[in-house]
């Protein structure tokens, strides 16, 4: 995998995990107003933990082919 590769599958994992763990932080404080809220922010962080697993999935792929 080509280094400015690697600098974008990181720059994008990272920006992932900062907002799954800003939703996180919400829950954690108990800043969710209801169970809606505790919801809503519950699929986000499970949305984002899938599309961090993708990423991670890409990079191993891209790193095989080389």
């Amino acid at each position: 995998m080509a280094p400015a590769d690697d600098n974008v599958l990181d720059y994008l994992r990272s920006k992932l995990r900062n907002i799954m763990n800003e939703h996180a932080d919400h829950i954690a404080t108990g800043a969710a107003t209801d169970w809606a809220d505790y919801k809503y922010h519950v699929g986000i962080i499970e949305g984002l933990a899938k599309a961090e697993r993708e990423l991670l999935d890409l990079a191993d792929r891209l790193k095989e082919q080389d």
